[in-house]
């Protein structure tokens, strides 16, 4: 479903039945496609109240808060996201990404969200750049060979194999920010390092050159569930990022 079909609304697609939980890291087979979805429509000239309450009935519906992700960046990501399917930019908005990099990399800080079906369908880890800190993510930067994260909005592009593997393209859609992904060669993939073995040996996740990679044993699963024009939020409560960002500020 695309969003520029629809007029004067804000489309989201939810499952009919009760909702599914999933604790776990694998995606149960059938929960992305091949369900027949209720269009539920919320107008865009409704007040800040029901936007509020709708983003509460997914963070309280999928129990968001047993995996340590807080209410303020759910809503800051459906912000984002909500203004991207108006532009038409997604073709698959059902599939909402998180990075939080507020968490210690060492925590489970990768959400991969079904708006849909009200589900979660993957919560992993994921490593940020080197240049970026050690633990936690500090520092941002949109500069090639920065080798440091790049905060923001991306829409997910195609998927290929090359010198990490099978990756995903990632075009970044906040200028100044982080519009440089594609030259920077930004992309999403796995890593030996983005694993718990290393954590138990070195403290903390490895860094990578500023790609969000992702644990060997599940990046293909994720990837080919958030692939083709879904909506990836890379999050920090980094004031410049939270002030200058048209998406969220807009």
């Amino acid at each position: 479903m695309k969003s520029n079909s629809v007029s004067n609304i804000l489309a989201f697609t939810l499952f009919a039945s009760v909702p599914v939980f999933l604790a776990g890291n694998k995606i149960p087979t059938g929960s992305v496609a091949d369900l027949t979805p209720v269009i539920y429509k919320i107008p865009v000239k409704s007040d800040l109240n029901s936007k509020a309450a709708y983003v509460s009935q997914i963070y309280d519906s999928i129990q968001l808060n047993k995996f340590g992700l807080e209410k303020r960046v759910l809503e800051l990501a459906m912000k984002g996201f909500d203004k991207l399917m108006k532009r038409g930019l997604l073709s698959a908005d059902s599939i909402l990404s998180i990075a939080d990099f507020s968490k210690s990399s060492r925590e489970k800080r990768f959400y991969v969200i079904d708006l849909k079906n009200y589900t979660l369908l993957f919560n992993t880890r994921v490593a940020h750049g080197r240049n970026s800190g050690m633990d936690y993510a500090k520092w941002f930067s949109n500069n090639p060979s920065s080798n440091k994260s790049s905060l923001g909005f991306y829409v997910t592009q195609n998927t290929y194999n090359g010198d990490n593997g099978f990756s995903l393209r990632l075009q970044g859609i906040e200028r100044g920010i982080n519009d440089k992904a594609l030259r920077r060669n930004i992309v999403v993939h796995g890593a030996d390092y983005a694993e718990e073995d290393f954590i138990n040996a070195r403290g903390h996740l490895g860094r990578s050159f500023g790609c969000p990679a992702l644990p060997m044993n599940e990046h293909k699963e994720i990837i080919d569930a958030i692939k083709d024009g879904t909506c990836l939020f890379i999050y920090s409560p980094d004031k410049r990022y939270l002030k200058y960002s048209k998406l969220l500020n807009g």
